[in-house]
């Protein structure tokens, strides 16, 4: 039995999310059809977290057994043979029998994309978040700021969440703004049930001037969803990258 590691990109505009749901197009059942017909297996993958429907990825990690003789390098050219255009395997590897996609990250790094123009775009509608109003950038790294750190992010996560701790690190939140495009960077250990889309929901809030700069570190104290700013719409988040222990 080997354990292959993938690393995995994708447009998730057609998919109704990451993880597999009865009658509706998922990656991971897209990537497990794909390598089940290469393998000739009933193949299972573990996904390193789950995306929501309308959220991209440019380095989801999953992993997978199988009995394959395949070279581990090989599987990625295999796999992209037959999955859907929309997703793609970077990368493939054989690694150790106990790696855990999961449980074996320390890390993830998300990034948002908001389009700040009157003007709507086509080109990117499925791919950043549309704000047509003036929003102040230094305003927004200023509250970024507070942040950092490792803290109780309840006021951070929506409703309908079963985690019952909500204690996370931000290791780094960023913002830079080139033309019309806000990206907007943040690595962390950890994120909760929409805890990046808040962030970036809240920070727009504040650079619209809808909340005060210097109010991040009450909304966190306060542990209440109420405190924090709207949910930033899916289309704008990408997963970047997945850590594990070197």
């Amino acid at each position: 039995m080997r354990n292959i590691k993938l690393t995995i990109e994708y447009d998730g505009t057609e998919f109704h999310g990451w993880q597999k749901q009865p009658l509706q197009r998922t990656i991971q059942e897209e990537i497990e059809k794909a390598i089940s017909k290469i393998t000739k297996e009933n193949i299972n993958i573990i996904g390193a977290g789950r995306t929501d429907r309308g959220v991209h990825a440019k380095g989801q990690t999953a992993n997978f057994y199988t009995f394959a003789k395949i070279p581990a390098s090989k599987f990625k050219l295999a796999i992209n043979s037959v999955l859907p255009r929309e997703i793609t395997v970077s990368e493939s590897e054989e690694v150790d029998e106990g790696f855990h996609s999961r449980y074996s990250a320390t890390g993830k790094e998300y990034s948002y994309l908001i389009y700040n123009n009157r003007v709507r775009t086509s080109l990117l509608r499925n791919y950043s978040y549309h704000i047509p109003y003036e929003i102040d950038i230094n305003k927004m790294k200023n509250a970024s700021n507070d942040f950092i750190g490792t803290y109780d992010f309840r006021s951070f996560m929506s409703t309908g969440s079963g985690v019952k701790d909500t204690v996370r690190r931000i290791d780094s939140l960023t913002i830079k703004k080139e033309n019309n495009i806000v990206k907007i960077s943040v690595k962390g250990n950890g994120f909760l049930y929409n805890m990046v889309r808040i962030i970036v929901g809240t920070l727009v809030d504040i650079g619209r001037g809808k909340l005060e700069e210097d109010k991040i570190c009450y909304i966190i104290q306060s542990k209440n969803r109420e405190h924090a700013g709207h949910t930033a719409p899916p289309q704008g988040l990408y997963l970047e990258k997945v850590f594990f222990k070197s």
